[in-house]
């Protein structure tokens, strides 16, 4: 696993009212929410397709609440000791997670069934002045086949 990358398991307690699933406590994390947003995709839509993105200060921590996502990492740090490795997630309806991303991690992700839901908590506001987001090329994922490109194809 991509170095700094952790997945907490989600449990979801039902009853014949509906469902439960706690999804953040900031006392089993180091990292502290600073805002939390939802976005969503369509099934079959990948969020930067042509690109993964990162951000230099910001560490995600992701939670696919509705739907099903495949999240794609990728390692481009040239200090950690898992540089150029990819890791692949399917997280949502049958996998209730929350995977934590650290910053400078290039991510993005696919939406597997129906429109997906993402709960994303970020530890820094985002500045619509001056985004702590950062695109680039997609070298490292095919997404029609759901697999990392060849490893002569990649590029770290």
């Amino acid at each position: 696993m991509i170095e700094g990358v952790k997945v907490k398991n989600l449990k979801i307690i039902a009853d014949e009212r509906g469902r439960l699933m706690e999804i953040f406590r900031v006392s089993e994390t180091e990292v502290r929410p600073r805002q939390v947003y939802l976005t969503t995709a369509y099934e079959n839509v990948v969020k930067d397709k042509n690109n993964f993105h990162m951000h230099k200060k910001q560490n995600d921590s992701f939670c696919c609440i509705k739907g099903k996502i495949k999240l794609v990492l990728v390692d481009t740090r040239k200090k950690s000791r898992t540089m150029g490795e990819i890791n692949e997630f399917e997280i949502g309806d049958d996998n209730p997670c929350l995977l934590m991303i650290p910053k400078k991690v290039l991510h993005a992700f696919k939406s597997m069934r129906g429109e997906s839901f993402i709960i994303n908590c970020i530890d820094h506001e985002y500045d619509r002045n001056n985004p702590d987001e950062f695109r680039i090329e997609n070298k490292y994922y095919d997404w029609d086949k759901l697999r990392p490109l060849e490893k002569q194809e990649n590029v770290k």
